[in-house]
Parts: C-alpha cells; sequence; structure tokens
C-alpha cells in the first residue's frame, strides 16, 4: 500500500499510525507460532479515529486486525492489513452499577487491573485466564476467554451484558439484552444495525437450519466452547424456541475474534468477591491416567478451581528464577498434579470442605501425596501453574511444544477416554505431548513437540491436527475451548460443525462484513494453518558470531527465539514485578521484552540482508534504545529470555561496525575518569558543583542538565581497616570485601562503613580491589569487559579454591560475577564456581543470621522505621528477602519492602539527556511516592548507587545503603 496514505489517515486521526520497518515486525506476531508482516499500526484515540480507520478501510480495501494485549495462541492478531492497538488509549474504566453488579470498560482494560479497581465495591470479573494480569478485556470477549474459575464463575460470554460497537459500514451499534417486543420493532428499522437482526431472525428461524447447529455443535453441557460463531447460544432464547426471555447479540460477538464488528465499550456482569478463606489439595500422582481418572469424582465437590500440570511444565520451572521458589508443595517427582481449591466463608466450613475432598481422594487411592496449601502458598502455586505456558519456552533449541491442539475440551465423563485415544494418537506418531490443563472443565492443553523449522514437522503438525480434530468430533467435543479458533483452528470449523453449519457461519460473517475487512482468514474461509510460520521451513539459520557465550541457549538467535510471545512483559507497574520498566512508562510494544527479542530474531535472519554484521540494524537500535538493563526479564520471563545480556552484544556487534561515541566512552570508561578526578577531587568537584562549568560538561558530554553529578573521592581503606582491624582479639570467619569501582571513588563512606560493621561483629577482613566491568557491559564494549573478566577470575578463582567468601556492596557490580562472567571468561566450570563463592554482603550477613552466627544483641534497641528499596539486579539475581533479614536485626527496627520496580536511572541511562524523561517516569510510577509519603525520621535504605543517586534526584531524599543503616546500629 502507498505510504502517502497511511500519512493521510496519520493527518485524520487524533491518535496514530505508524508503517516504518519496526513497527511492522513488532505486529507480525502474538504468542502463535504465526507471522505476518501487517501494512502498520494504528493507535485510535477515540471512537471517531476507529470510525475514520473503518471507512479507510473500506475506500482502500485493506482489512484490519484489532488487537489488545497480543497474547493470542492461535493467530487471531496476526495479518497483512492494519494492526488496530485499541491497548494503549481504550483503557478507561467507564462506570460501575453497583445495583446491578455490572462494570463498563474500554476494551484495553487490563483484567486483573479491573479486579483490584473493584476490590472496594466487594466485586470482581470472574473469568481468569493464565495472562490475567496482562490480558484485557476487549481480548477476553474476542476469544470468549475462560480461565481456572470457570467451574465457578463461568465464560466471558456468560458475562457479557451489551456491547458497543463500530460497524463494517463505520455506523455505531450497541448490542445488548433485548425483550422479544424490542427484537420485533428493532428489525422492523431500516438501518445497517437493523438488517443484521432481520438476517440474523432469518436464519435461526429455519428449523433445519437450528435442527442442524442442535445435531452438530459442541455438547452443550461443555461449557467451554468457542468454535465458530456461538449461534447455538442465540437459539436458547424464547425468539427461537428457547427459555431465555431476552436476546443478546453480544453473546454472538463474543468469540467471534474481531470478525464482525469492532467493540469500543464493554459492560459485564460482576460477582461478589469469593469467600474470604481458600485451601488447596494438591494431589502427585506416578501416571497420568491415574491423575485423569481422579478428576470426575473430586468434581463432585464445589471446587473453585481444578487444573492439571504434568512433569513436562514442572520440569521446566526448575529452571527459572522466579519459579523456583513456588514449587515448595511439590513432593518427589510426580508425572502430573491437580490443584484442587475450595473456598469457606469460615474456618470451620473450611475445615469440613478439605476433609470431605481428602476422602474422596483417599477413596480412589490414585495419589502418593496431597499437601493442603493456604494463604500465600496458594497464591504462589497459582503462579507457578499460570507461568506454565510461557514456561515451555525453556525448551532450549529449535522443538518446542507447538500449541495447536492445545484447546479442546469435552464432557467430564468423556474425558479419561479421550486422553487415552489421544495418547494412542501421538504414540502413533512417535511423538510427546505436554499435558497442562483446565481439567475440572474438560478442557486439556496438549500440545505435541515439534520443530517448525523442519516441513517433516510442519507436515506433523497439520496430521496430529487433524486426528485430533476427528478425535474431538468423535466425542463432539470443542476443538476451541478458550483460546478461539484463529489461523491454527479454523480451517477443521467444517469438519467440527459439518459443513451446513460452516456455510451458515460464512453468510452471518457476510451480512456484518460484507466486505470482509474485519480480521479476514480467522473462522471463516480461513488462512492454511500450515504456512505463515515465524521461522522460513527449510532455511539454513544464519551464523551469528558474537563474542559472548550464548550456548546454553545454542547461540543468540535461539535465545532471542525462546520468546513465544506470552506477554508477560506487557503487565503494568500495577502487577508485581519490575518487567519491563520502560513499557511501564511509554505502554509502546517496542519496549518490552517480546518486542525485542521478536526484532533481533527477525533482523538477525532477515533473508534481504546483505549486511556482513547482521547486529549493524536502526530497527533493532531502536528496540533497546529504551532498556534499562534491569535484567527484570531474566528472571520474570518464563522463557528466560534476558534482553541485558542481549542488548550488550547488540551494543558491542553494532558498534564495532559504526563506531563508539563520545559520550558512549565517557560512560563506559567512568572508572577510569574518577580514578584521575580523584587525585584532584576537591578541584574535580568543584567543577561538578559549578553551575557554568558543571553545565558545560553536561552539554558537552549529553547529559541531562536536570541531573546532579555524583562527586569523587580518594580515600585509604587499607588503613581504614587497620583501625578497626581485631583479628588479634577474636578469631572470627575470614571473609574478602570487594571495593568495586563505585565503592573505590563515588561511594567511599559505604566502604568505611561496611569495614566497620564487619570487623566490629568479628570477622576477618580482607580487601579486594577490582574493577567488575559494569559500565563496559552496559555500554557495549564487551572485549574491555572481557579482559576484566578474565583478569579478575585469576584472583577470584584463588578466593573460591581458598574458601574466602567475597562479597559486594554494589549489586550491579557483584553479580556480575554470577552472571555475565559466565559468558566472558572461556571457561564455565571456574566461572561457576567464582559464581558460587561471590555474595552481596547482605546474603552473607543474612545466611550468618540463619545459621546462629549473628543476632540481635550487636545492636541497638532503639525504634526506627526503615523502607528498602532493592537493586534490579538483586531482584533478579538474588531476592529481596536478605536485606529485609539483615535490617530487622535491631529489635525494634520496623522494616518495609518499598514494591518498587527498576528506580529508572540504571548506571547511565538516567543521565543521559534524551532518556531523562522516561528514567524520572520510572521513578515517579512506584518509588518517589513511596519516598515521598514516608516521614523525615523514616530510614530509607537503597544498596544501589545508582538507586540512591535517584532517589536524591526525585525527591530530594538521601537514601543509605543497608550496612551503612546497620553500622549506624551497632552498640557502642
Amino acid at each position: 500500500m502507498d505510504n502517502n496514505l497511511l500519512s493521510k489517515l496519520r493527518e485524520d486521526l487524533e491518535g496514530d499510525v505508524q508503517f516504518d520497518n519496526l513497527t511492522k515486525t513488532l505486529y507480525a506476531t502474538d504468542a502463535s507460532v504465526y507471522r505476518k508482516i501487517p501494512l502498520g499500526a494504528a493507535f485510535p484515540k477515540s471512537v471517531e479515529d476507529i470510525r475514520k480507520i473503518v471507512r479507510f478501510a473500506n475506500d482502500e480495501n485493506i482489512s484490519l486486525i484489532p488487537r489488545t494485549a497480543g497474547t493470542s495462541l492461535a493467530g487471531q492478531c496476526v495479518g497483512d492489513g492494519l494492526v488496530v492497538d485499541v491497548s494503549k488509549h481504550f483503557t478507561d474504566i467507564i462506570r460501575v452499577d453497583e445495583a446491578k453488579k455490572q462494570v463498563t470498560v474500554q476494551p484495553g482494560v487490563i483484567r486483573d487491573e479491573l479486579n483490584e479497581y473493584l476490590k472496594p465495591y466487594g466485586l470482581f470479573f470472574g473469568p481468569n485466564t493464565s495472562t490475567s494480569n496482562r490480558c484485557m478485556i476487549g481480548g477476553m470477549v474476542g476469544n470468549n476467554s475462560s480461565g481456572t474459575t470457570s467451574i465457578q464463575y463461568g465464560v466471558t460470554r456468560d458475562k457479557v451484558i451489551s456491547m458497543k460497537t463500530v460497524l463494517s459500514d463505520g455506523s455505531e451499534a450497541e448490542f445488548g439484552r433485548i425483550s422479544t417486543e424490542e427484537f420485533n420493532q428493532k428489525i422492523q428499522e431500516n438501518t445497517f444495525e437493523a438488517s443484521l437482526y432481520k438476517k440474523v431472525y432469518n436464519e435461526l428461524s429455519n428449523k433445519e437450519i437450528a435442527s442442524e447447529i442442535k445435531e452438530n455443535f459442541p455438547k452443550p453441557e461443555i461449557h467451554r466452547r468457542s468454535t465458530g460463531y456461538a449461534v447455538d447460544e442465540l437459539l436458547k432464547t424464547d425468539i427461537f424456541g428457547g427459555d431465555l426471555s431476552y436476546f443478546n447479540m453480544a453473546e454472538l460477538l463474543c468469540g467471534s475474534e474481531g470478525t464482525l464488528a469492532f467493540t469500543t465499550e464493554i459492560t459485564v456482569q460482576l460477582d461478589p468477591l469469593p469467600p474470604a478463606l481458600s485451601a488447596m489439595v494438591i494431589t502427585h500422582y506416578t501416571t497420568l491416567e491415574d491423575c485423569l481418572m481422579d478428576v470426575v469424582p473430586v468434581m463432585e465437590h464445589p471446587l473453585q478451581l481444578c487444573e492439571m500440570m504434568d512433569k513436562v511444565i514442572l520440569d521446566c520451572t526448575k529452571n527459572n528464577r522466579a519459579q523456583l521458589a513456588n514449587r515448595f508443595f511439590v513432593e518427589g517427582d510426580p508425572a502430573a498434579l491437580l490443584m484442587l481449591q475450595v473456598s469457606a466463608h469460615t474456618k470451620k466450613e473450611l475445615e469440613d470442605a478439605v476433609a470431605a475432598l481428602q476422602k474422596t481422594i483417599a477413596n480412589s487411592g490414585l495419589s502418593y501425596a496431597n499437601p493442603v496449601l493456604y494463604g500465600d502458598q496458594i497464591a504462589k502455586a497459582i503462579e507457578l501453574r499460570k507461568a506454565g505456558l510461557g514456561l515451555l519456552g525453556n525448551i532450549v533449541g529449535d522443538m518446542k511444544a507447538v500449541a495447536c491442539i492445545e484447546d479442546t475440551a469435552v464432557a467430564l465423563p468423556d474425558l479419561k477416554d479421550f486422553i487415552a485415544e489421544f495418547s494412542l494418537i501421538m504414540k502413533g506418531y512417535g511423538q510427546s505431548a505436554v499435558y497442562y490443563a483446565h481439567a475440572g472443565a474438560g478442557e486439556l492443553h496438549l500440545r505435541p513437540i515439534l520443530n517448525l523449522k523442519k516441513s517433516a514437522d510442519v507436515g506433523l503438525f497439520r496430521a496430529i491436527t487433524t486426528d485430533v480434530a476427528k478425535l474431538t468430533k468423535k466425542y463432539k467435543g470443542s476443538f476451541s475451548g478458550e483460546h478461539g479458533d484463529g489461523i491454527v483452528r479454523a480451517e477443521f470449523i467444517p469438519l467440527m460443525i459439518g459443513q451446513k453449519n460452516y456455510e451458515l457461519l460464512r453468510r452471518i460473517k457476510s451480512y456484518f462484513d460484507p466486505k470482509g475487512i474485519f480480521n479476514p482468514g480467522k473462522i471463516v474461509d480461513a488462512y492454511p494453518m500450515d504456512q505463515s510460520f515465524r521461522y522460513e521451513v527449510d532455511r539454513k539459520e544464519p551464523e551469528v558470531d558474537t563474542l559472548m557465550d550464548f550456548s546454553d541457549s545454542q547461540g543468540i538467535l535461539k535465545a532471542a527465539e525462546k520468546c513465544n510471545g506470552s506477554g508477560d512483559c506487557r503487565k503494568t507497574d500495577k502487577a508485581k514485578g519490575g518487567m519491563c520498566p520502560s513499557y511501564h512508562a511509554t505502554k509502546n510494544e517496542k519496549d518490552t521484552t517480546r518486542g525485542r527479542a521478536n526484532t533481533l530474531r527477525e533482523f538477525l535472519t532477515n533473508p534481504n540482508s546483505s549486511a556482513k554484521n547482521r547486529f549493524d540494524s536502526p530497527e533493532i537500535k531502536e528496540a533497546f534504545n529504551l532498556c534499562l538493563s534491569c535484567k527484570a526479564c531474566a528472571s520474570e520471563c518464563p522463557s528466560n529470555v534476558d534482553v541485558s545480556t542481549l542488548k550488550a552484544e547488540f551494543l558491542y556487534q553494532y558498534q564495532e561496525a559504526n563506531g563508539y561515541s563520545l559520550r558512549g566512552k565517557l560512560f563506559a570508561y567512568n572508572t577510569k575518569l574518577n580514578g584521575l578526578g580523584s587525585k584532584v577531587s576537591g578541584l574535580t568537584n568543584a567543577v561538578y558543583d559549578s553551575k557554568f562549568l558543571g553545565g558545560l560538561l553536561k552539554k558537552t558530554s549529553g547529559v541531562a542538565k536536570e541531573r546532579s553529578l555524583p562527586k569523587v573521592y580518594s580515600f585509604n581503606f587499607d588503613k581504614h581497616l587497620q583501625k578497626f582491624d581485631n583479628k588479634k582479639v577474636i578469631k572470627s570467619k575470614k571473609v574478602v570485601l570487594f571495593i568495586d569501582e563505585f565503592t573505590r571513588y563515588l561511594d567511599i563512606e559505604v566502604g568505611k562503613d561496611a569495614i566497620e560493621l564487619m570487623t566490629k561483629l568479628g570477622y576477618d577482613v580482607s580487601l579486594y580491589y577490582a574493577e567488575s566491568g559494569r559500565t563496559f557491559l552496559s555500554k557495549g564494549f564487551l572485549k574491555q569487559a572481557q579482559k576484566l573478566a578474565i583478569k579478575n577470575s585469576e584472583q577470584l578463582q584463588k578466593f573460591a579454591d581458598a574458601g574466602l567468601p567475597v562479597l559486594g556492596l554494589e549489586p550491579s557490580a557483584i553479580l556480575s560475577f554470577r552472571d555475565e562472567y559466565k559468558r566472558m571468561t572461556g571457561d564455565r566450570e571456574v566461572a561457576q564456581k567464582i559464581a558460587d563463592n561471590s555474595f552481596l554482603i547482605e546474603e552473607f550477613l543474612a545466611k550468618e543470621v540463619s545459621d546462629g552466627n549473628l543476632d540481635a544483641t550487636s545492636f541497638t534497641t532503639n525504634a526506627k522505621d526503615i523502607k528498602i528499596h532493592n537493586h534490579c539486579h538483586q531482584k533478579a539475581l538474588s531476592n529481596q528477602k536478605v536485606t529485609f533479614d539483615i535490617l530487622n536485626l535491631p529489635s525494634n527496627y520496623k522494616v518495609t519492602i518499598i514494591p518498587s520496580g527498576c528506580c529508572g536511572m540504571a548506571g547511565s541511562f538516567g543521565y543521559e539527556e534524551e532518556h531523562y524523561e522516561t528514567s524520572m517516569k520510572i521513578g515517579g510510577l512506584k518509588l518517589f511516592p513511596a519516598v515521598n509519603k514516608s516521614s523525615v525520621e523514616t530510614i530509607i535504605a537503597a544498596n544501589g548507587t545508582s538507586c540512591r543517586h535517584q532517589i536524591f534526584d526525585g525527591t530530594k531524599r538521601i537514601a543509605k545503603h543497608p550496612v551503612s543503616v546497620l553500622k549506624e546500629a551497632l552498640k557502642d
């Protein structure tokens, strides 16, 4: 399409239209296996914008692909038309009707954020997907989403009261519950909307058509069914001889995947909040068959959820930093387990419910362990289960658990036999599968493990899907239980519901969308399910050489390909965790972990690229531009996509091709400059403080004028250690205190306090001076970082061999020994030994407390309030509890952790003039408000040097390193 036309459309909109190569790349994929390059992406700000976009599509004969979070598993959100992303601007909760227990929202409202908003009303929206912290109500309506709670609260279609839409002619229409009388009045009108009612009535009032629907659609007792359009639901109304006293066209639109109309507003029914008390029994099984046999008997109880995970999923959690702690309930090595939750209003009711459930479980005798979880334990278990789909991306290499037959739903009595036959099909193909299920709803996420880069496996992809579709049809099940038809399953709709019913769906599509502008290729007239993959089939992949070692992922390309698009990185700052801080600030897809991984994959594998260095791409540079290298993705991304490391390699490769900037060199060699400046620290700091000279320095080096420059110092730490050295008096444990580049020249008070603290606590302290290489890593100077890593490793190995733990004060410095050094020293075994011997000082002290070597007797009994903000690298590579534990050593210290993500400074990032605004916006989301709300007497603790500077610049409060807080708390 002529870009001038898209430019003109952009001028006509209040919102935006983007059609550059990067945008096309970002919107070419979703969470499915498919990839289609769109014309671009539109970001409407108003209903009028959407009407203009629809009219444009009609005039220019292009298609529109509606999109919210883009977490679709079936390819609903990809197409070669114009993607219309409502996730950025259509995010308002419009009104709550407490009397009716209803809420009206725009389609871009996130499900979990909606429920947080509704808590004060004692209400919530029941359908609950595994993506609930980023999926949006519009997407849930499009797919008729269900989730874990459907056995209690139903599916999205059950909740939709009304929908405001823009129809294919650009007119607006609201579809909601209307009586028979209102229906009869509606079909008398002379509007496009009225014609839809009339045509649907003419179709469904035909007894032969109605009979065909009842005969061939999935069993009505299967409440998870999204196969095709829900014409079977409309037959339940009294207009067509059913029991319902109202007709609601919104039930047809729900699950239509944006193929019939463009939704702008949704009203849904809410439920009272679940009972406050819950318990979860987790039954463990040695075989999958035993697990499935227990589903029917346990479902006789009023369960809140009944979920299944198999060994493949559970094994994935062993290698995920964030989920490892959530495995606490797993006993032994189960082939599968069921998560069975019951709720009650009183403790007695809960005890009775658990006892009754345990009796049923005991009577079957099929499980070997049945732990019962309460309170926060349940949340952790559910978090583990929710991460399941993303965790499948942890399978290293090209063989992946492929979403194609992962949405089958059958009636509960058919479940065991269905699985038995399914297993035979898989064995016939020599396949293993991943079993991950909403077992209580009869829905199984069954995934074959295939390599869709190979034509043989693409053949299996179609063959297996076809055979399972036939099996599902045999049991009159739903082939699309909750994830929709999309590209992957739409081809099979004629098989699933019969050709006559399929032709009915085609006619309905033509009534609503005569020119086919709304999301074509989904549901009817489907795209081929075995084409348009993310990867070219049977293509020889380019060899991509890197300086860093990515062998744990079989190379950097496969490290990027681990991203399966599940979109965990699209959660906002209102959700738990820190991923991804720049997305929290901008709400732009390019600023997500997914966006960066997709961009890297796309341009490293671009078949049209003739570049010798495939990293030499302005699109990759733009995608990584706002990455703060916070490493939240390294722990929070279920697929362990570590963008920080990918960015370091990219920057190195890009700069090797294009040269290193002056500012980049200034930041990278900051330690050397600080060392020189410290020799004349008085003069250096005077320059920094000077409005003129300091301002000139900032301007010439590209530092934001609003930033304060950190002071440099010269200090003799060896002499300070001698002052407090007491090893002649006390036989103590020997430790090595790492005086890193930041402590040595910038944060000398922290180093002094650490020496005093450790020696007064009786430790035999030795000092180790070294530059970690963090500044080089952050700016992509990998040769220099590698040289330091190799040099440091020689001494660090000696400490490890001698059993001398190395303690660090600056998280980004000490934790590089655990992280990047493994990729740069050339000896992973030695690097792992060094990593295992390197500790944050808080980690070491917390272990001493737990071992009984350190207690409150050394500290004051005065009362103080402390709020902690921990460094991002600590959150990702260690944990926050260690800092919390040691600051609780003084018996009357009241310590809380600020639930903040990244502070926004991230080393040099926040100093750079073009990043200053984003940096402060990130800090202003959670951290600054928490600091500002605290009293002036409250101590703010932050162990990162960047964090402390950001807190000062953002709040004018001075934050202290935890060791400084503890040093001040020592008894005289």
